[in-house]
């Protein structure tokens, strides 16, 4: 029963006015959210509408989040943080626990009217001008009430403000109902540019606009990576997101996987440095914002990946399809790709210590479990979660599955099916059991508590109901413990208004437009034509782009036309389309793209379906690829064998490598200056002699090249790895090896190796080239 001082209070605060100031504590109303400053401790707030009501004890105001009328110690602020999960966890039912296992499908906001990530409201797809934006779909209601579901996975947003308002909704629900767990809202990385869009200094934007992780890694300074932690933790926490799915550190060491230019590279040790940055920016509360130990208002989690790193797919393909499950070790480097994790983000120099949550990845890693020889996906793997990561590296942070690892393998190129490698016979509720027997805390991409519950009763059956509920609650403890350390507890709330001053603010832009800057790579100045000085007139020829089907289906039509802004360009050059006249010649093209792998057709004509990955831009021929491929085995193939030798495949963007070598010869000798926005390391020598000079970028703004090419800036980038030779040095590699491939040397006898770059001056050799030769 309530004390009469607790709903008198409830009613003082819900019938006061805007402001007001009593001797311990302040209050401001947003709407239905109510926020309180402890004169002597922290700010809380809620909702009048989530039937909640305060306490106040020793002078000090605190939130009765299971309604009993008594402050229990999750719900102490002044407690630890382990202190406070493990009495939670204690309280919690086991479909609570199960509920908060859940990490979200991915959800728009608002959310699409069907297909992948769609939702309704009231039964209906979202109507523009009908449905409010920030209303929670009739998805999101389920799986908050019924699934008990506190780990939401947010993608686009409508506008910062709709994000903040739905955030708000969200939160309102949330701590209204069961004992108050607030939702911990989460995001993929999405500071990544729009290479089209123009920056003016002193505007804002929608998000500030940094280079991907290629490029961070490609200034060689993990201050700048740092600093890119702390901005996008501001703009995260301004949108309602207290957890990145981020970073991504596996070693990219096999150059065709696709998932390449989401990592910082090859190196491990350059890796590790980023690694830490990125985390101890993330995860560091500004101090006026600390609650204890680094963490507070201002930190998001970071949720590093991909444990133990997933960078060597057999012949590079991804393990988001079953063609590519398997991670292979041909230069016995399995170790080697522990290192960003054990020696970055396992020790920051921030108060914050270590990563708060790590993602495995989808492969399986083959022949690598010394002891109990199963080749199954790495979150089902007890030796390389149990032994490796618990017991060996001592981490006891979150471990969540990669999203879908737990649904029904259907197809073997499918980018969104179920990807249950190793164990694709067992039942979901199998499945479900493995994970958690293995240690893994939390299931990506589940929204239904019903598997989840069904691998409770098999562990009763097998342990007991004690030594099973024992583990569900050292889950739960783990995963409360990140929500007490970024605050949600005490305030989830945001202000819409302060959300729009904060996400995308002059500042924030700024200092991501000069990260563009400081990430791109000068491969060749022949003859110091850059920086290009005065106003010139420049030919700038079109690009050709066929029609193409994304991963998830959605169709782009063939097109003819400028591969850059040209509107900007004319602000630095006078265009023409007559290379006769030009000055100089100004080609943008993207590196090599010919597919994952694998193609139907080649079932149809009674292959195997697999062919080859290439980086050059011609049609490829693998005559070199193996025989026999290391790795194989799948219920839906009739054959283990998965080599593609003797296969050709095509690059959808050949007609890249016509623009700059027709280029080349229109211009006659003069000038060619090429920018190359790169996502895999690529085979130069198709084209490079015919070349002046080569920027590379890491998908950066198109006026960034350009500040470049013209002089505005220097450039100061290193590759963060290797460009091969050929394509028979990518078949040769060792897909797990780092750095050991003949790199392309170009006409002026540069080698495009780790860590190479040019400024005005020549190539550079100042001390970040010989910091991570380890």
């Amino acid at each position: 029963m309530k004390s009469t001082f607790t709903i008198l209070l409830a009613v003082f605060l819900l019938t006061a006015g805007t402001t007001f100031s009593q001797e311990n504590y302040t209050k401001k109303v947003l709407g239905n959210i109510i926020f309180i400053k402890n004169v002597n401790g922290k700010t809380i707030a809620y909702s009048t509408e989530s039937g909640i009501s305060l306490l106040q004890v020793d002078g000090l105001m605190f939130k009765d989040l299971n309604k009993n009328g008594s402050l229990d110690k999750y719900e102490d602020w002044r407690l630890p943080f382990d202190a406070r999960a493990k009495d939670l966890a204690s309280q919690m039912s086991i479909e609570q626990i199960a509920g908060l296992m859940l990490y979200s499908r991915h959800q728009t906001i608002p959310a699409r009217a069907g297909g992948f990530m769609g939702g309704t409201y009231n039964g209906k797809p979202f109507a523009e001008g009908q449905t409010n934006p920030a209303d929670l779909s009739d998805q999101q209601l389920e799986f908050m009430m019924k699934d008990n579901l506190r780990h939401v996975l947010i993608t686009s947003v409508q506008s910062p403000e709709v994000a903040a308002q739905w955030n708000n909704n969200i939160q309102v629900l949330a701590e209204g109902i069961g004992l108050g767990i607030p939702s911990n809202n989460s995001s993929d990385p999405r500071h990544g540019t729009v290479s089209s869009a123009e920056y003016n200094a002193g505007s804002g934007g929608s998000i500030s606009a940094w280079p991907g992780s290629l490029g961070l890694a490609a200034t060689f300074d993990p201050t700048v990576t740092e600093r890119f932690g702390q901005v996008a933790a501001a703009e995260y926490r301004a949108l309602g997101i207290a957890t990145a799915l981020s970073p991504q550190v596996d070693i990219a060491t096999e150059p065709r996987w696709m998932r390449f230019s989401g990592t910082f590279g090859e190196n491990p040790w350059l890796s590790a440095a980023m690694a830490e940055a990125y985390c101890s920016g993330f995860q560091t509360s500004p101090a006026d914002r600390e609650i204890a130990d680094g963490w507070g208002f201002g930190s998001v989690n970071a949720m590093v990946k991909h444990w133990p790193g997933g960078g060597s797919g057999e012949a590079g393909r991804d393990a988001h399809y079953a063609i590519g499950k398997f991670a292979v070790y041909p230069g016995k480097q399995f170790e080697t790709h522990f290192i960003p994790f054990t020696e970055g983000a396992f020790k920051l120099k921030s108060k914050t210590k270590m990563a708060s949550a790590i993602m495995p990845y989808y492969t399986i890693s083959w022949n690598q479990d010394t002891k109990n020889g199963e080749n199954v996906g790495n979150s089902y793997n007890s030796y390389i979660i149990n032994d490796l990561l618990r017991k060996k590296y001592g981490y006891d942070g979150v471990a969540c599955t990669d999203w879908g690892i737990t649904r029904d393998h259907t197809v073997m190129n499918s980018f969104i099916g179920g990807k249950p490698w190793g164990i694709e016979t067992k039942t979901e509720a199998e499945r479900h059991y493995k994970v958690l027997m293995a240690g893994v805390d939390q299931f990506g991409g589940n929204n239904a508590a019903q598997p989840i519950l069904d691998a409770y009763q098999m562990g009763v059956k097998e342990h007991g109901e004690k030594w099973m509920r024992e583990r569900m609650e050292q889950s739960a403890v783990r995963l409360l413990r990140n929500i007490f350390r970024t605050g949600l507890f005490e305030n989830p709330y945001l202000d819409p208004a302060e959300t729009k001053k904060i996400v995308g603010n002059p500042d924030f832009m700024k200092e991501g437009y000069e990260a563009q800057l400081k990430s791109q790579v000068l491969l060749k100045n022949k003859g110091n034509v850059l920086p290009v000085k005065g106003r010139k007139l420049a030919y700038v020829p079109k690009k050709f782009t066929p029609a193409s089907t994304n991963f998830l289906g959605m169709k782009t039509p063939e097109k003819l036309d400028y591969p850059v802004n040209i509107e900007i360009v004319k602000k630095y050059f006078d265009v023409t389309d007559d290379p006769a006249k030009a000055d100089l010649a100004l080609v943008f093209i993207e590196s090599p793209q010919s597919g994952i792998g694998y193609d139907s057709m080649d079932i149809k004509a009674g292959g195997n379906g697999y062919v080859p990955i290439s980086l050059q831009y011609k049609d490829y021929t693998a005559t070199e690829a193996r025989a026999t491929s290391i790795a194989g085995g799948d219920p839906k193939e009739a054959s283990a064998n998965r080599s593609y030798k003797g296969k050709t495949v095509k690059t959808r963007n050949t007609t890249d490598l016509g623009m700059v070598t027709e280029t080349a010869a229109k211009m006659k000798g003069k000038p060619v200056i090429v920018s190359v926005a790169v996502d895999n390391p690529m085979v130069f020598s198709e084209f490079e002699k015919q070349a002046t000079a080569i920027l590379v970028n890491f998908r950066v703004q198109d006026q960034a090249v350009l500040d470049l090419i013209t002089g505005k800036a220097e450039p100061s980038g290193l590759l963060p790895f290797q460009m091969p030779a050929s394509m028979s040095e990518v078949e040769r590699q060792a897909e797990d090896a780092p750095q050991d491939m003949k790199c392309h040397k170009d006409s002026e006898g540069h080698s495009y190796d780790f860590g190479f770059g040019m400024n005005w001056k020549g190539v550079m050799k100042d001390e970040r080239v010989t910091k991570y030769r380890k």
